[in-house]
């Protein structure tokens, strides 16, 4: 299940048990709605609770930072998992974003809005 909440120019995205091709599909919309007004966008990732994925999954997400990454400012990634640290330094490679992770999501929204 996903929740994505919009506030200005970020957009928070928390992951609740498994991480679906439908729920990429949800949040690529939110996500390109949001580039089409305001050109771009910063991203918090709240994955405390994302259980697992998929490998489509993580090819979308690839493909998604590949074709729409230098609209994205800043990403926060919230998590304790070491597997999800790996995936979220992945999509570093293709995007122009500072990509950082995070342990505390009160220091992940803080970072994510310094201007």
């Amino acid at each position: 299940m996903i929740n994505i909440e919009e506030t200005g120019n970020l957009i928070i995205v928390a992951v609740i048990g498994e991480f679906t091709l439908a729920d990429f599909k949800q949040f690529e919309d939110q996500v390109l709605y949001k580039f089409h007004f305001n050109g771009e966008a910063n991203l918090l990732f709240d994955w405390r609770d994302l259980v697992s994925y998929s490998v489509d999954v993580a090819w979308e997400e690839i493909k998604f930072m590949r074709e729409h990454g230098s609209k994205i400012n800043r990403v926060a990634v919230v998590t304790d998992s070491q597997w999800q640290l790996w995936g979220a330094w992945v999509s570093n490679l293709f995007t122009e974003a500072n990509v950082v992770v995070f342990s505390d999501y009160d220091e992940a929204y803080a970072w994510i809005n310094v201007d």
